[in-house]
């Protein structure tokens, strides 16, 4: 009974007969079903791609990569942004991490000029060749303006007339194109139209520490016409008469008789009779002449003096009239 009792406890404990006959050979398949999947998976693995990390990552390789990602949306974000939102995002943030007031970074404007003001500057009321000689991108942006203004008549200004103090400039096209300055007054503050003056004034000015004088032409009206004269009268410019031709009855001027000796009045009776002698001969050879071109027609000089003046031919209105005037007299 006792050697009963130690199988069955033996075989209680794995050590008996409940062992399967089929145990060994799963346990074969197992393994090589294992060894199958390891060597596939080493065909698949590509050459560039990296070990898979069963564990986990190391912390500052995962800090490195966590700014390496939040670097490239911020440069994503800025090279989204124009330049002055970019510019004011920096100043925020240096204000933010630094400290300090935004109006310390306000850039200051009291040195900023435009094309006005440069010409301001630089402009000169006549130009001459010492003021060329020396020019740079200012000079020549005044010049430029300066070729495109109007030097025939001038604008002025004459609110401080009583001080015998006036301002006067050129015109530019809007000026002409309306008319002022020449057919309506050239006074800045006056558009008179009527009983318009041309006045020629020397203008004298300081320019760049420089005294110079400007004859100018303007036309004013009556009451700021007075206003340039109100300490001295300027010249008046006038038209001009045209030429005509001379006229006949002109009384030719006389001549003063001086008080000749009696040998010196025998001699100039002498000389007179013989310059009157040779008056004649030279007349009557002038006539002569004259004829003489009259019957053979217009010499060569004549051609060269101007074109043939055609004869007028009359209507047969005025050759009645011509004729009755005749008959009445």
């Amino acid at each position: 009974m006792v050697p009963n009792q130690l199988r069955l406890s033996a075989a209680a404990h794995g050590h008996g007969g409940y062992d399967s006959d089929f145990s060994d050979e799963e346990n074969g398949e197992k393994s090589v079903q294992k060894t199958k999947s390891i060597k596939e998976d080493g065909l698949l693995i590509k050459p560039f791609q990296k070990a898979k990390q069963g564990s986990v990552v190391h912390r500052q390789f995962a800090a490195e990569e966590w700014d390496r990602e939040e670097a490239r949306k911020r440069r994503f974000h800025l090279i989204a942004m124009d330049a002055y939102e970019r510019h004011k995002k920096f100043v925020n943030d240096y204000i933010l991490y630094y400290g300090g007031k935004i109006e310390d970074f306000r850039r200051s404007g009291a040195n900023d000029k435009t094309d006005l003001d440069v010409i301001r500057e630089n402009h000169r009321f006549l130009w001459n060749e010492d003021d060329e000689a020396d020019m740079n991108w200012e000079k020549r942006l005044a010049k430029k303006y300066y070729d495109k203004l109007f030097k025939e008549y001038c604008i002025a200004d004459l609110s401080r007339y009583k001080e015998n103090k006036f301002g006067f400039r050129w015109r530019h096209e809007k000026e002409v194109i309306s008319g002022k300055g020449q057919f309506s007054c050239g006074n800045k503050h006056c558009d008179e139209k009527e009983g318009l003056k041309s006045w020629e004034v020397n203008f004298g000015y300081v320019e760049h520490g420089e005294k110079r004088n400007a004859l100018v032409k303007l036309r004013l009206c009556p009451e700021c016409s007075y206003k340039l004269n109100f300490h001295h009268r300027r010249k008046e410019v006038k038209a001009g008469k045209k030429r005509g031709t001379a006229v006949p009855n002109s009384k030719e001027p006389k001549i003063k008789k001086t008080k000749l000796s009696s040998s010196a009045k025998k001699k100039s009776k002498k000389k007179t009779h013989k310059d009157q002698v040779s008056s004649e001969d030279s007349d009557n050879s002038d006539k002569d002449s004259d004829n003489s071109d009259a019957q053979d027609g217009p010499s060569d000089a004549d051609f060269w003096k101007g074109p043939l003046q055609e004869a007028d031919e009359k209507s047969r209105e005025e050759e009645f009239d011509e004729y009755f005037q005749d008959l009445f007299l």
